[in-house]
């Protein structure tokens, strides 16, 4: 058996950082929408998911586990617990900064919850007012 921390690293490795099922979701309701978009733009702090410069707005997808949600999926693991709250905080304090970065460039910032994009309806409501 691994250590667990190369199982660790290994598992972790795998996990998708772009085209997830959450961004794929919230990609479907744009097209719907008839909202133009670029993805992962590279240029705008925090390379958001979903971003429309001239239009003004930006959309970050969090996943629930990562960015440390208050729902069912934002749990923290048993194994190394100290190190993942560590983790999780300084996501959280990236994604402070990130969205007040992207909101002093003048864009508004809509942050979608993967266990949000789970609801097409709701989910198409939210993102319908943008500009």
């Amino acid at each position: 058996m691994q250590p667990l921390n190369a199982r660790t690293t290994s598992a972790m490795s795998k996990v998708r950082q772009e085209r997830t099922t959450p961004e794929e979701r919230v990609a479907t309701v744009l097209r719907e929408l008839g909202k133009a978009y670029r993805r992962n733009v590279r240029n705008l702090p925090g390379k958001p998911d979903f971003a429309n410069r001239s239009k003004g707005w930006v959309v970050q997808v969090h996943g629930c586990f990562w960015h440390h949600h208050d729902c069912k999926r934002g749990t923290v693991p048993v194994n190394n617990r100290e190190e993942w709250l560590v983790k999780f905080a300084a996501n959280r304090v990236r994604d402070q900064r990130v969205e007040a970065d992207l909101r002093g460039m003048g864009l508004e910032v809509v942050t979608v919850w993967e266990c949000e994009t789970r609801h097409h309806v709701a989910l198409t409501e939210r993102l319908v007012n943008l500009r």
